[in-house]
């Protein structure tokens, strides 16, 4: 008796301590792995690079509300979503975050956030940089930027932001881009585990073709 009640004792004060400790002790919340996507020739393409996502709206009104849309982005996104990934729209464009947010509805495709040439501006000069690149992910906390551009790869080599680059006429883009973010999965899971979840799922093999 006496023993079991010196066991119920010890386990007591570990959980008061451990309670105490909880309260002084800052918690961390597990932030989810952001992409971004541009939109010119990487979502958008001509129709002689890539076959666009299938619409349920007539033809002319789709015209009026937005453009095609890169087919196996849907899939994409489901599939990003799954992993608990956040997805945003950055683009070099004008077109503003409502058109952007309208377009991407159109096809059931929700995007946490949307910056395009205004937020830019605004964000460079917040930040006071005077000679900047095209774009800059890391001031929005995105961690791997997907774009058509060489130019932009090459800036995220010298500016410090991951870019992985999709030609308009790869049929295997949307592989490429599952394997570059399970990549980065990997790596700010190893980096930071109290900030970034484990992948939950791996690239590969998902898309065949």
């Amino acid at each position: 008796m006496n023993s079991v009640s010196t066991f119920e004792k010890c386990r007591f004060a570990v959980n008061q301590a451990w309670q105490i400790t909880r309260s002084y002790v800052p918690m961390v919340e597990c932030r989810r792995v952001r992409i971004s996507f541009d939109i010119d020739d990487t979502l958008a393409c001509l129709p002689h690079h890539s076959e666009a996502e299938p619409n349920l709206l007539p033809q002319s009104i789709h015209r009026w509300l937005g453009e095609p849309l890169r087919q196996g982005t849907r899939e994409l996104i489901r599939e990003l979503r799954r992993q608990d990934c956040s997805v945003w729209v950055y683009t070099s464009s004008g077109r503003t975050p409502s058109y952007i947010r309208r377009w991407l509805m159109l096809y059931g495709i929700h995007v946490d956030g949307v910056v395009n040439s205004v937020r830019h501006d605004e964000a460079l000069k917040s930040h006071g940089l005077s000679i900047t690149p095209s774009k800059l992910p890391r001031l929005f906390d995105i961690d791997l930027h997907v774009d058509d551009s060489e130019g932009v790869k090459v800036e995220g080599q010298d500016h410090g932001f991951r870019v992985v680059v999709v030609q308009p006429d790869d049929p295997r883009w949307a592989q490429r881009v599952l394997d570059a973010v399970a990549d980065v999965q990997a790596q700010l899971a190893w980096q930071q585990p109290h900030r970034f979840k484990a992948p939950v799922g791996q690239g590969a093999g998902v898309y065949s073709s």
